[in-house]
């Protein structure tokens, strides 16, 4: 097989008797098994067969509830579910991995107490309100330029080149939907929603806020937008990773309204670490 010199691409794999998605992400030294046809064992086999190869030290799979016996017989571990994501079927979050060190959480019982600090808040009832000189509003691939330079500014690093602007031009023009806030004309906070038409989901994602403009609780804002936006265009499963380590994060979701749906395991480079994932997810059918 050639590999292609990217730090992160797709590429379909297709065997005898089966058809795979995978995502090679060099950058988390991870692969993402992201959809399959066809004979299961096969298609995983071959998965794990190219991590190998690439040394990859995670595997991750989004599997059906009908896989799911035959994921853990492969020796893949249930991290988390994901409701209503296989257009209102649950996707089970499955890992294998390939060294003990990133098998092992280094934070575990910490952010067990963070989730249930987060689940220990009021749910929110109303609408978040912005200040005054600052405006809300939908994101156009001209702000692709202030959008890279806000996570310059926010991240060390990220799972994701959102520092690059042609990156973020071309998540735009592929669908994803940015709700920004500006003050002074320069976007100080930022969320997206990377809409996925095939399943009729979304996830909220890439959420960041200028240090000194947090006190407002833009991310609710932001949020809300977005999930008003998916509704709009009929998508009902809105679901997100948070930091585990992030009481904030963790907090905006769950008074949001959404669901804990499991941890996944130093599941990527953000920050300055491999850290730790939460799983978020709601039915916005029901709001």
């Amino acid at each position: 097989m050639t590999v292609q010199k990217l730090p992160f691409f797709s590429q379909m794999e297709t065997g005898d008797c089966f058809v795979m998605e995978l995502y090679h992400d060099h950058v988390n030294q991870r692969l993402r098994l992201d959809d399959y046809r066809g004979h299961f064992q096969a298609a995983v086999k071959r998965a794990l067969a190219i991590a190998k190869e690439q040394n990859f030290t995670k595997v991750i799979l989004k599997a059906r509830q009908e896989d799911l016996s035959a994921a853990l017989a492969q020796g893949f571990m249930l991290e988390g579910i994901m409701s209503k994501y296989f257009k209102g079927n649950d996707a089970y979050c499955m890992a294998f991995y390939l060294t003990d060190e990133r098998r092992t959480s280094d934070f575990w019982i910490k952010e067990d107490k963070i989730i249930e600090a987060a689940c220990a808040l009021p749910r929110l009832k109303e609408k978040q309100p912005i200040p005054e000189d600052y405006v809300l509003r939908f994101a156009t691939g001209e702000d692709a330029r202030e959008l890279a330079k806000l996570y310059r500014t926010v991240f060390e690093t990220y799972p994701t080149p959102m520092n690059d602007e042609r990156y973020i031009e071309k998540v735009i023009e592929e669908g994803t939907i940015f709700s920004i806030i500006e003050y002074g004309g320069s976007i100080v906070s930022a969320a997206s929603a990377e809409v996925n038409e095939r399943y009729h989901n979304a996830e909220l994602t890439d959420c960041a806020t200028i240090a000194h403009h947090r006190k407002h609780g833009f991310m609710k804002v932001l949020l809300t937008a977005l999930e008003e936006e998916l509704i709009r265009k009929s998508i009902f499963c809105s679901y997100s990773l948070a930091r585990s380590l992030s009481m904030g994060m963790n907090a905006v979701f769950y008074q949001l309204g959404y669901q804990y749906g499991g941890r996944l395991t130093k599941n990527c480079n953000i920050w300055d670490k491999y850290e730790d994932m939460n799983i978020w997810g709601k039915d916005l059918s029901a709001k």
